[in-house]
């Protein structure tokens, strides 16, 4: 039985699983050609991201259940959902009776699952809930691996692998730690693990430094070491010769452009900053002091998986997979898994493997489906079949006796149960599916089924026809002209839609879980009065490295799923290329449509500050820029490793760091507006609606908000506002609940042409809000996601009304919870609206004063402020709560709960920080 590995988590505490059977149907509606899936769009009776409506998340319709990031699930076979957590990778034990699952997101590092009954079996990590404690878990892209006899299991760690005796009845005992050393910097990062024949040997892809080892099982002795490519990954082993997946490619040649990953400079595109090379390595285990061999294949090689004389590779950056003869040790096929004609980007082969009656198949993460070819010989072409449905981000695919087994990381989404308070980002699930492989009749019956759920259309995309059509807000078509030239993009921090707007009695909001109500955020109030309340909108992201990227990228890169159990090689993709898709991003689409850019502070890596621009200082010196119209007396620089966009940003616009108010951003970038106008595409992250900063949370909010309002007010009152579009969106929803779903936020969109005093309730996304920003501006969507997303033309009119907005004052004190006055005074706020909830006082009662206390001496470790402030480094529960517990004057416990808690009594407080260095 052959076991394929690639990325994949699951998580703790499984307190509901659910076994469902799915049905088949849709007609056939795809046409196959040999090597390349090629699909017809037709007979697909609704179009792209439309068919939504005004589904919401968590509902499960008759197409399925609906998801955060444009899709509906309807997988084929049975589903066991994993709660409480995403599976990183997955293996099945030597005699098919068990499967073990690293897993992230919820303090567990495995869970091990009984196939034969069909449940989890035990849960392993540092919870209190778990089976068998161990002391950290994290857990690396790929494994754990069994031995040979089943009787031993390895699991990859930060700096080396957890060993575990395997139990008779499949349940783990005995864990152990076998180290391998840092190399400066780097830590090892250990990732797969392959056992030679006799189980004498671990040989290890050591991710983060770029080499592979053979351990001695019996003493955990490094026997032997050997340089590889960049990153490698995944290991299989084909008679003497072991083959190594490198996903960051080749060594850099001298003078070749690069960007950074993990200390390690790898051939890189100054413009995408995207890897350029894929390589697998050979190593001959016979001759282990002969050079190591390298086989070069497509971009960001992931998975291998070997058989009858094969090596299949699974490019994930590239949407294909190489096949290697191993007698020659030579690529002698390609298969391009793009299945829609629309786009060829962003499918994210990331599995496979080979059925005993010759199906191949390779699960495609992004596209939430399976691909399956008929497979003779490596130098025989593959035939397509079809499309099989999956669930969330399948990772993982085994044949088990007549099954076929699939881990999806991402499961039915944060759907797990909780209380009845609301849901969490951090409610996440996996799942396992498991199906008889159907015959090709139905297979191709089910492929119009994945078309269906992933909004796949013909002419989705529609070019300009060179006559120019008349003016509209949004075009039909990508190059048509637009009435709206100035784009606008303001990117805040972490806040569900109930979180902000749960007070809006208009909205589908909670008012038990608004934390931040009319009298703290007074002016996204006022924008949602005038321009529009949109209370089905979602972030897709769970945390902050995957929510810029969904805004950025219209994606979030494979690499950035499968490095989640770590976080270590890196978090926020920024400064590493491994993070980054071949199209580029949303500002390299601008240019090349030939649109201006300006970027204040948004995806930014770097931040240099005197040591006086203290929060205090800093929120003197906005006082005085706007009294006097002076420039700061502060210089900050911040800037991007990407030449690209390090090229269009204005290095004093701070990143995130929230020791700097938003309001000084404001009068940064009011400096460059009024001296140099807008760009085409303007975008900014503005993060002090965080919270964790000096002031409490809610000054933070509310000085965020009087940012916002600013801006708005300045370009409503501009020349520029005939023309201008402003949207204002968070990059993830994970610092709270909300009633629907965890993943639900607050948006905004604000134009002449957008429509006033709306409530709009259709399912909208990130995704949909940055394919309208596409056709605005004539953008050539990234991939298949924003190729499939329908822009939100019905939030906009063909009638301007241009009436400015007036920024509203802050009502909550923006220097509230300060432990040391500023020199310029404290704030002093405009009168709260008494027809509202009251905003904090900002004071502790005198018996919490002692648990405060407590919570400040946590916040001081939690990498909030400075320039190596870490965007999550706090973990998330704790965050939550503290942010509650201050917005509450300690009076009020977190929903679900009876009481305030110490930070290290917080439930779920196993939850590992997204950000974690130790």
């Amino acid at each position: 039985m052959q076991v394929t590995r690639r990325r994949r988590r699951v998580e703790k505490g499984v307190s509901g699983l659910l076994r469902r059977r799915i049905g088949r149907r849709l007609p056939l509606v795809t046409a196959g050609t040999t090597a390349v899936v090629v699909a017809a769009g037709t007979g697909i009776s609704f179009a792209q991201t439309h068919q939504f409506g005004t589904d919401q998340v968590g509902q499960l319709t008759d197409k399925g259940l609906v998801i955060s990031d444009d899709q509906y699930l309807s997988p084929i076979g049975e589903r066991l959902v994993l709660n409480n957590g995403k599976i990183m990778s997955s293996s099945v034990s030597p005699d098919g009776t068990h499967l073990a699952a690293s897993v992230t997101d919820g303090g567990m590092a495995l869970a091990v699952v009984d196939l034969k009954n069909h449940r989890v079996q035990q849960l392993v990590g540092n919870n209190a809930a778990a089976d068998l404690r161990i002391s950290g878990n994290d857990v690396g892209q790929e494994g754990p691996t069994y031995s040979p006899d089943g009787t031993r299991l390895w699991l990859g760690q930060a700096d080396g692998y957890r060993t575990f005796t395997v139990n008779p009845d499949g349940t783990l005992a005995n864990p152990a730690f076998i180290r391998i050393p840092q190399d400066g910097p780097r830590r090892a990062l250990a990732s797969e693990a392959v056992f030679s024949p006799d189980g004498s040997t671990v040989y290890s892809a050591v991710n983060g430094q770029n080499r592979v080892v053979a351990i001695d099982t019996a003493t955990g002795a490094v026997r032997q070491s050997w340089a590889v490519g960049n990153a490698p990954r995944d290991l299989v082993l084909v008679g003497g010769k072991l083959y190594v997946s490198n996903e960051g490619g080749r060594p850099a040649k001298p003078g070749e452009p690069t960007i950074n990953s993990y200390n390690t400079q790898v051939p890189a595109d100054q413009v995408t900053a995207s890897t350029t090379t894929g390589t697998v390595s050979v190593i001959d285990l016979a001759n282990p002091a002969a050079a190591v061999a390298s086989i070069d294949v497509g971009l960001h090689p992931t998975a291998l998986y070997a058989r009858n004389g094969a090596v299949f590779v699974t490019n994930t950056n590239s949407d294909d997979v190489s096949v290697i003869d191993t007698a020659r040790d030579r690529v002698v096929q390609t298969i391009a898994t793009r299945p829609w004609p629309e786009a060829t980007v962003g499918y994210q082969p990331n599995a496979v493997t080979l059925t005993d009656d010759g199906h191949l198949l390779v699960t495609l993460g992004r596209a939430n489906a399976v691909a399956v070819y008929r497979y003779t010989t490596p130098l025989e072409p593959v035939s397509y079949v079809g499309l099989l449905p999956t669930d969330y981000f399948p990772a993982e695919i085994t044949s088990v006796g007549n099954d076929v087994l699939i881990a999806n990381t991402r499961g039915i989404d944060a759907r797990r149960p909780t209380t009845s308070a609301g849901h969490g980002t951090h409610d996440t699930t996996s799942s396992l599916q498991r199906f008889a492989l159907p015959d090709d009749k139905v297979i191709r019956s089910e492929t119009g089924k994945v078309f269906s759920q992933n909004g796949w259309t013909g002419g989705s995309v529609k070019l300009a026809q060179g006559n120019r059509a008349k003016p509209v807000p949004v075009p039909q078509r990508l190059g048509d002209p637009s009435t709206i030239k100035h784009v606008f993009l303001i990117v805040k921090e972490n806040r569900t839609y109930d979180q902000v707007f749960g007070d809006d009695p208009r909205g589908n909001g909670d008012p038990s879980l608004a934390q931040f109500g009319e009298n703290v955020t007074p002016n996204q109030h006022a924008l949602a009065k005038q321009f529009g309340l949109y209370d089905n909108t979602y972030d897709i992201g769970t945390n902050s490295a995957e929510g810029h990227n969904w805004l950025m990228q219209a994606d979030n890169p494979e690499y950035t799923e499968s490095t989640a159990g770590e976080y270590i090689r890196s978090y926020d993709t920024e400064d590493d290329a491994l993070g980054h898709q071949r199209t580029g991003f949303i500002w390299t689409g601008a240019q090349a449509a030939g649109r201006t850019v300006r970027n204040f502070g948004e995806f930014h890596q770097f931040l240099t500050k005197p040591a006086d621009a203290t929060w205090q200082n800093l929120y003197c010196d906005s006082r005085n820029m706007a009294a006097t119209g002076q420039d700061t007396a502060y210089r900050l620089a911040s800037s991007s490793p990407i030449p690209s966009l390090n090229s269009v940003s204005v290095p004093g616009f701070p990143k995130y760091d929230l020791g700097v108010p938003d309001i000084y951003r404001y009068e940064i970038w009011n400096r460059d507006f009024q001296k140099n106008g807008p760009a085409n595409l303007n975008m900014f992250w503005l993060s002090s609606d965080h919270t964790g900063g000096p002031p409490n949370a809610a000054a933070q909010v509310a000085d965020n908000d009087l940012a916002v309002g600013r801006i708005v007010d300045t370009i409503s009152h501009s020349r520029y506002w005939k023309d201008s579009a402003i949207f204002v969106v968070e990059d993830d929803s994970q610092a709270g609940l909300d009633h629907v779903d965890g993943h639900r936020a607050p948006i905004q969109i604000i134009s002449p042409w957008a429509r006033h005093g709306v409530v709009d309730n259709h399912y909208y996304s990130q995704i949909t809000m940055i394919r309208t920003i596409e056709q605005i501006l004539g953008i050539r969507p990234m991939n298949q996601k924003d190729s499939a997303a329908s822009p939100m033309r019905q939030a906009f009119t063909g009638k301007p009304d241009l009436t400015p907005f007036t920024a509203v004052p802050n009502r909550t004190s923006l220097t509230a919870g300060l432990a040391t006055p500023p020199a310029c005074g404290l704030d002093t706020p405009a009168p709260q609206n008494p027809l509202a909830a009251a905003a904090p006082a900002a004071t502790v009662p005198a018996d919490k004063q002692q648990l405060a206390a407590q919570w400040d001496e946590w916040k001081s470790h939690q990498r909030l402020t400075g320039p190596d402030a870490k965007p999550d480094y706090a973990n998330p529960a704790q965050m939550n709560h503290f942010t509650w517990y201050q917005a509450h004057d300690w009076k009020k416990p977190y929903p679900g709960e009876d009481q305030i808690f110490a930070p290290e009594n917080v439930p779920g407080a196993f939850i590992p920080p997204a950000e974690s260095d130790g």
